[in-house]
């Protein structure tokens, strides 16, 4: 049956290729031959199209593709009380490439006011019609792990539990200011938990002094204390990423070493689950997923290729998955987002529409 309220059936990530109008603009900007309003203006109408193209393909959801971003997490926090960004001496490190060397850290007491990207919601809620807009931001996990400690000022966060305790009340700051923005639904990006899964990720966290089970503890316990007291009418999701950069990945293996903590005790409405090639592992640890009202959308669909899924391997696929979790609470979605930075990833944007076409085509086959 469909699912009319978030998330859909047919869902996605958030994120879409940057339009060459955009990239050209931003160039522009740049070398300061536009000013901020002048780009601004070509973001607005790449969005109105954006929004009428994902309608025209048949989703219930709708997002801004992030068009006014260059990165999907640095972006946000820029907005943030006591929070700055600065030159790295190096890039994050992807399988066979780095991004542009830049990083955040913590200077200040963490905060949530004024963000600028309430103004982007709002203009995207205006823009929706009868679908729903979807908000997509970093979880909080990614601001305390790209850095760790040595991205906190010693002298603002002497003791970490009271870091911790900033950063749940900053991200619960940021659900009520998007919800009074009239947001219902919004998306949290998460990286850490897949390398919380990855054995190579570990050992580099223990390697700088992180226990990865602490580290997975802690997590939780920042994000519920986020979710604490979230309007009811507000779905929130919790996208786990190995990583996407021009089509290249991070962290590999399957979700079992996290299954139990993530699925069985994190609070939140919906879990958006990396399942689309052989790193991801298998779906048995959807087992912990608890019945009720939580779903589970599978990214099935790559975003890292062009080459498009056969509808009937996807209604294999969430068939299999099927046998570990209730059938009424999965969904099906790309795996990620097309272009989580502005480089985006290595497809075309006629591919892009038809994997977004063979999403809405397979939920509809499956659950109508």
């Amino acid at each position: 049956m469909p699912h009319l309220t978030p998330p859909f059936r047919a869902d996605t990530v958030g994120s879409f290729l940057r339009p060459a109008a955009i990239k050209q603009a931003r160039a522009r900007f740049q070398a300061g031959e536009i000013d901020a309003a002048a780009l601004r203006a070509v973001e607005d109408r790449a969005i109105r199209d954006l929004v009428a193209k994902q309608r025209a393909c048949g989703l219930a959801v709708v997002t801004d593709g992030e068009f006014r971003r260059a990165w999907w997490h640095f972006d946000f926090f820029d907005g943030l009380q006591g929070v700055e960004r600065y030159e790295a001496e190096q890039g994050i490190q992807f399988n066979g490439v780095q991004t542009r060397a830049q990083s955040v850290r913590v200077v200040g007491k963490l905060g949530f006011a004024n963000h600028p990207m309430l103004a982007d919601f709002r203009f995207l809620d205006a823009l929706r019609g009868d679908a729903v807009a979807k908000m997509t931001i970093p979880s909080p996990s990614v601001l305390h792990f790209r850095g760790g400690r040595g991205a906190i000022d010693a002298s603002v966060y002497p003791d970490l539990s009271a870091y911790f305790d900033d950063l749940a009340a900053t991200w619960r700051e940021a659900i009520h200011a998007f919800y009074a923005a009239g947001c219902r639904y919004l998306q949290l990006d998460d990286t850490v938990w897949a390398y919380l899964c990855s054995a190579d990720q570990c050992r580099q966290m223990r390697e700088r002094g992180d226990d990865p089970q602490k580290l997975a503890a802690t997590y939780a316990r920042v994000l519920n204390q986020a979710l604490a007291d979230k309007p009811a009418d507000m779905t929130i999701g919790l996208h786990v990423c190995r990583g996407n950069f021009r089509s290249t990945w991070i962290a590999e293996g399957g979700y079992e070493p996290v299954a139990e903590v993530l699925f069985g005790s994190v609070n939140v409405d919906a879990f958006y689950l990396e399942y689309d090639n052989a790193r991801s592992g298998g779906f048995e640890p959807l087992r912990f997923v608890r019945p009720g009202h939580q779903q589970v959308v599978l990214g099935l669909v790559t975003t890292k290729t062009g080459e498009l899924e056969s509808a009937e391997s996807l209604r294999q696929r969430l068939a299999e998955a099927a046998q570990y979790v209730r059938p009424e609470q999965l969904c099906l979605s790309p795996q990620c987002g097309f272009a989580s930075t502005e480089e985006g990833n290595s497809l075309s944007e006629d591919q892009q529409w038809q994997k977004i076409r063979r999403v809405v085509e397979v939920a509809e086959a499956v659950w109508h």
